[in-house]
């Protein structure tokens, strides 16, 4: 074998270890970056099982902003039922408060001497303005109707001025309900109710002392 033949072997055989090195330095590389991923992954993962809330986070959040403290306690299901309630109890503030502006109007157009003013008539379908008005119908209308549609469009102002101030009472009422379920979802977090709280009654033997038998009683045993 010549010398030429020998070198080109020895550097075929060099290329090949480099190549080689490569391979296995590529190969530890994608090896450490995989492991490295399945450790964050890991680490994300504890993190998210180890979330304890601040019950007074919570109540803060709760109280910023409506359903921040169902957000931060991540009990997300409760967002749409949180707005829900709002919205429930805010139409109801617009309705008690569109018909208790009605009748007041109507009350105001019955009772001045301003021919135009009429609204009230619609609100009082079953009735012959004739039978009631004495404004527009000063010959012909009753004294003592005219007397009972008052008295009922009072009666009317008064309920619906009733409701809507129970309505905005009910708009205080979910907010505090609201704050107060982030802050107890944020306490019992982690509570934990396992099989060994039970609760058992039996019979025991209880003796009866300075009498000469023994009585038979009840017991309560709860275990924790």
């Amino acid at each position: 074998m010549d010398f030429v033949t020998v070198l080109k072997y020895f550097l075929y055989l060099r290329r090949k270890t480099y190549r080689c090195l490569l391979y296995a330095f590529l190969l530890a590389i994608l090896s450490s970056g995989q492991i490295m991923a399945q450790d964050s992954v890991s680490v994300a993962v504890k993190k998210k099982r180890n979330f304890i809330p601040d019950p007074t986070k919570a109540t803060m959040l709760a109280a910023t902003f409506p359903g921040l403290g169902q957000i931060y306690n991540r009990k997300y299901w409760k967002v749409p039922f949180v707005y829900a309630g709002f919205a429930g109890v805010g139409y109801a503030v617009y309705y008690n408060t569109t018909w208790y502006n009605t009748y007041i109007k109507a009350y105001q157009d019955f009772t001045d001497e301003v021919p135009e003013t009429d609204s009230y008539i619609k609100l009082i379908p079953h009735i012959k303005p004739e039978e009631y008005d004495p404004v527009l119908h000063p010959s012909t209308y009753n004294l003592s109707t005219a007397t009972w549609i008052k008295d009922q469009m009072m009666r009317q102002i008064d309920y619906f001025r009733k409701y809507r101030d129970l309505s905005y009472i009910g708009i205080a009422a979910w907010y505090l309900f609201t704050i107060l379920d982030a802050s107890v979802d944020a306490s019992l977090f982690d509570y934990d109710i396992s099989e060994s709280l039970a609760i058992k009654v039996e019979p025991f033997k209880m003796p009866l002392y300075n009498f000469a038998g023994a009585g038979m009683s009840v017991k309560l045993l709860i275990n924790f």
